[in-house]
C-alpha cells in the first residue's frame, strides 16, 4: 500500500472534469467485468456527456466534488452532498459517486477521498451519510464495510444500466 501522505485531496476544478469522466468509465468497466465476466458492457453515457455533467457539478457545487491527486495525476474522485433519497432529513448526506482509477485501487485514494467527503458533509451539518452500491461489486462493498458503513438489507432496489438490471443496496453510517 502506498504512503497516504503522497495523496493530496483537493476540491475539483473544471479542468478535472475530463479526468473524472475517464476514471468513472474505466472503474465502472472494471467493476462490471468482475461482476459479469464474459458479458458485454452496457452502454454508458458518452465520455463527452459525462465530462459535461461533472464540469457542471464542479461549477455549481451540486454535488460537491473532491479529487485525489498522486504525483500530479488525478487518480480518483468523490461526489457528495445531501441525500437524494425522498423523505430523508436535511442532516442526511450521501456519497453520490466514489471512484479511483483501477491502476490505483488499493493504494489509499478511496480512503483519502472518503475522509475528505466526511469532513465536507460534517461542515454542511450532516450527521449521517448513505451510499448506494451495486450488489456484486465486491471491491466497493468491502470498501464501504471497512469504512464503517452498515448495509440496510431492506433497501435493495433494482436499477437499469443499459440493457442490464443491477441490484443496489444502501449503506449508512454516522459521521462522527
Amino acid at each position: 500500500m502506498s504512503d497516504f501522505s503522497i495523496i493530496e485531496v483537493r476540491p475539483a476544478k473544471e479542468r478535472d472534469a475530463q479526468a473524472i469522466a475517464q476514471i468513472q468509465a474505466s472503474a465502472a468497466q472494471a467493476a462490471f467485468k468482475a461482476q459479469f465476466p464474459g458479458e458485454t458492457m452496457p452502454e454508458f453515457d458518452s465520455l463527452k456527456k459525462s465530462q459535461a455533467y461533472w464540469r457542471e457539478a464542479i461549477e455549481f457545487g451540486d454535488p460537491q466534488v473532491l479529487v485525489a491527486v498522486m504525483d500530479g495525476e488525478v487518480v480518483g474522485f468523490v461526489g457528495f452532498d445531501r441525500s437524494r433519497d425522498p423523505k430523508t432529513p436535511a442532516t442526511m448526506g450521501e456519497i453520490w459517486a466514489l471512484y479511483a482509477r483501477p491502476s490505483h485501487w488499493g493504494q489509499g485514494a478511496g480512503l483519502a477521498l472518503w475522509d475528505g467527503a466526511r469532513e465536507g458533509l460534517m461542515e454542511e451539518g450532516c450527521t449521517k451519510v448513505t451510499a448506494w452500491v451495486p450488489l456484486g461489486y465486491e471491491r466497493a462493498l468491502r470498501f464501504f464495510d471497512m469504512a464503517g458503513f452498515k448495509r440496510e438489507m431492506t433497501s435493495i432496489k433494482t436499477v437499469q444500466l443499459g440493457l442490464t438490471r443491477i441490484e443496489e443496496i444502501r449503506f449508512k453510517r454516522d459521521l462522527n
